[in-house]
C-alpha cells in the first residue's frame, strides 16, 4: 500500500479547489493506493486566508512528511503554487518522490529538476 500526499492550489478559489482535491482523491484511491490530503480537513475549521491559520494548517500538512506518512508528492492542478512549493522543497529534503501529474505541474516542476 502507498500512501501519496496530493498537492494541488487551495488559494483564491478555495470552494472549488477543495472540491477538486475531492475528485481526485476518489479517482485514484484503491486498494493499493491512499491519498493524503489534511488540509481537507483543516479547511473545515481554519481559514486560509487568515496567516496564522494557513500556517497552522501548513504545519500539520508538513507534519505527514516529516513523520515518513507520505510515500511520494503527487502534484495536480493548473500551476504550482506557493503552498506546493514548500511541499516540494521539503519531500526533496527528505528524499519523496515527486510525480508532476497534470500539464500545469509538469510545466511549471521543470524548474525544480535541477535545483
Amino acid at each position: 500500500m502507498k500512501t501519496v500526499f496530493i498537492g494541488h492550489p487551495i488559494g483564491g478559489d478555495v470552494k472549488n479547489n477543495i472540491q477538486k482535491v475531492i475528485s481526485i482523491c476518489y479517482e485514484i484511491h484503491s486498494e493499493h493506493l491512499v491519498p493524503v490530503a489534511p488540509y481537507l480537513v483543516s479547511l473545515q475549521y481554519l481559514n486560509d486566508d487568515v496567516i496564522v491559520d494557513r500556517e497552522l494548517g501548513k504545519i500539520a500538512n508538513f507534519e505527514c512528511f516529516h513523520r515518513k506518512f507520505v510515500d511520494e508528492l503527487w502534484l495536480y492542478g493548473d500551476r504550482i503554487s506557493k503552498g506546493m512549493e514548500e511541499e516540494i522543497a521539503l519531500a526533496k529534503e527528505l528524499n519523496i518522490p515527486i510525480f508532476p501529474k497534470t500539464e500545469g505541474t509538469k510545466r511549471d516542476f521543470i524548474k525544480y529538476l535541477y535545483v
